[in-house]
């Protein structure tokens, strides 16, 4: 009987300042507090308040195990030890060490990636082929750029 009238008297409290926001026109606010006011007496008709005490007592005997118990605190140091592994396996494999790791050989040099070749305009046919000055054709053409670079600036 006292859950019931707490949760009316919440209710119509709600309801007023629902009513004091939309008469100063803040009618979102108002909408918002009139939604939120109707949840006590929505969980009392729907008899969810004795299920919302079962539940917070079960979550109190279970915080209180937790504080109290060795054995929750080792299925804690379980989780967070599994939780570490799987993050430190996730790493080590975006950064390609997976194969350095297991001891796995480097794969052959048919089973790379081929280098990505540019688009070169069509040269006629008895045309001299030049190479482009300072490039050369090894397969490292980003890094001959980075070092023209750092040749120019004397490093």
């Amino acid at each position: 009987m006292l859950s019931a009238a707490i949760s009316f008297v919440l209710t119509a409290g709600g309801v007023a300042f629902a009513g004091l926001r939309a008469y100063r026109r803040r009618f979102l606010s108002a909408t918002r507090w009139f939604a939120v006011a109707l949840l006590p007496a929505g969980l009392y008709l729907t008899g969810l308040f004795p299920l919302a005490s079962t539940i917070a007592g079960e979550f109190a005997d279970w915080a209180a195990k937790l504080v109290f118990d060795p054995r929750v605190w080792t299925g804690i140091a379980l989780l967070g030890v599994s939780a570490v592994l799987l993050v430190i396996t996730r790493w080590v494999g975006r950064r390609g060490g997976a194969a350095a790791v297991e001891g796995a050989p480097e794969r052959p040099a048919a089973a790379r990636p081929a280098p990505e070749r540019q688009a070169v305009a069509p040269t006629p046919p008895g045309a001299p082929k030049k190479q482009a000055a300072g490039k050369r054709d090894d397969g490292l053409g980003d890094f001959a750029d980075i070092e023209e670079i750092l040749r120019k600036r004397g490093i």
